[in-house]
């Protein structure tokens, strides 16, 4: 059912039910088919209102800090599988309490907090992040294997044998890649940390996020013969904690345009949004998001604009697109894919308000989750 844009507050963030159903329903067919155990990372989705809905097709979720950790826990009401580069020692026992994983980035934090784990009032499993200096990762910002990269321990800082009490091992590597990347990425992973794999020691191997299994294209079974063949091979779990995945392609941003100017010869649709405060993750990757009904680039004979964002940043602008009408004030313009990722890094910067939240329900009506005024700007300074 296609959306009714005039009961949609501009601008806001709309995530489409049905559409988050099918790729929880595709990724629980992973599960059942492979045995693997598939997790939400909430740094690439936090929509907390959706989480008793995932909570029916995935095994829990993955933080990346106490914050996180504890919106799992009173959101999901499960516990968290636990990374983060470097503990705040007054935070580390209320994450533990949140906690069932916890995964060191360091050897030198296992060695800070393993008494404190060991103490804790109830079990949670400790393992280690490895870095198998292997990714294929284009952005270099995003790519964790870079020479010097601070986030996980490289074989030669580990030697011969897993630190006491240590059951799993965690590596993120992958980017919105395929299961073919993980293929060759996992030659590398087995290939320095394999003899570590095969200790009884080891109960679990987490394969991090990245693993874009919910793309057009992607090949499930590829995807489901490796999880069988290293719990065949290593007699492990095998956990996935896709962040992107799961929101793929779920929802979209309404936005609406405020002025039309002239700008030395180019044509500028300024919105009332701003890439820079509201996508963000269009200017960091970067990339050029794909906006409904319009072509992607310049067209001969078209009418062409570039999109500006409505703060006072030079560089707050995207271009250019094509439109077969002319655009006038009052448009709107929507903005395809922008719920993973672009949620979870808005900023009030120049104050800015963020956009609304909402979700267009299965059964066609819309349902506003969240609206933000001067008090959350307010909140922050």
């Amino acid at each position: 059912m296609p959306l009714d844009y005039s009961q949609i507050p501009s601008p806001c963030y709309v995530l489409e039910e049905s559409r988050l159903l099918e790729n929880l329903g595709l990724m629980r067919y992973v599960q059942e088919k492979s045995g693997g155990h598939i997790i939400l990372a909430l740094k690439g989705f936090s929509m907390y209102s959706t989480f008793p809905l995932v909570k029916e097709y995935l095994h829990g979720a993955t933080a990346s800090s106490l914050n996180e950790a504890r919106l799992i826990v009173e959101e999901m009401g499960c516990k968290a599988h636990t990374y983060v580069p470097a503990f705040k020692p007054e935070e580390f026992d209320e994450i533990l309490a949140y906690s069932s994983h916890i995964s060191f980035n360091s050897m030198s934090q296992y060695a800070l907090y393993k008494e404190r784990v060991k103490a804790h009032s109830e079990y949670v499993s400790m393992g280690l992040r490895i870095n198998p200096q292997y990714a294929e990762v284009a952005t270099e910002m995003y790519n964790p294997c870079v020479p010097g990269s601070r986030l996980g321990i490289t074989r030669e800082q580990l030697g011969n044998t897993l630190p006491e009490g240590i059951e799993g091992l965690h590596f993120h590597t992958m980017c919105e890649n395929d299961s073919y990347v993980l293929e060759r990425t996992l030659v590398h992973v087995e290939e320095k940390f394999g003899d570590l794999l095969k200790s009884d020691q080891v109960k679990w191997l987490n394969m991090g996020g990245g693993h874009l299994m919910t793309r057009d294209g992607y090949n499930l079974e590829h995807l489901i013969k490796q999880i069988q063949r290293l719990r065949d091979t290593y007699n492990v779990e095998v956990i996935l904690e896709p962040g992107s995945a799961v929101a793929w392609e779920t929802g979209i941003l309404r936005t609406k345009v405020l002025d039309i100017v002239d700008a030395q010869g180019i044509n500028v649709a300024i919105l009332d949004t701003s890439f820079a405060a509201h996508m963000p993750d269009t200017l960091e990757m970067p990339y050029k998001p794909r906006i409904k009904g319009a072509y992607q680039s310049e067209m001969p004979d078209k009418h062409n604009y570039r999109m500006g964002g409505m703060t006072c940043l030079a560089g707050d602008f995207m271009g250019d697109y094509a439109f077969d009408e002319a655009l006038k004030v009052g448009d709107t313009i929507v903005f395809e894919d922008m719920i993973h990722y672009t949620m979870v890094k808005t900023t009030t910067f120049n104050g800015v308000g963020l956009p609304a939240i909402g979700i267009w329900k299965t059964n066609g009506e819309f349902y506003l989750h969240k609206s933000f005024g001067f008090e959350v700007f307010k909140a922050k300074l």
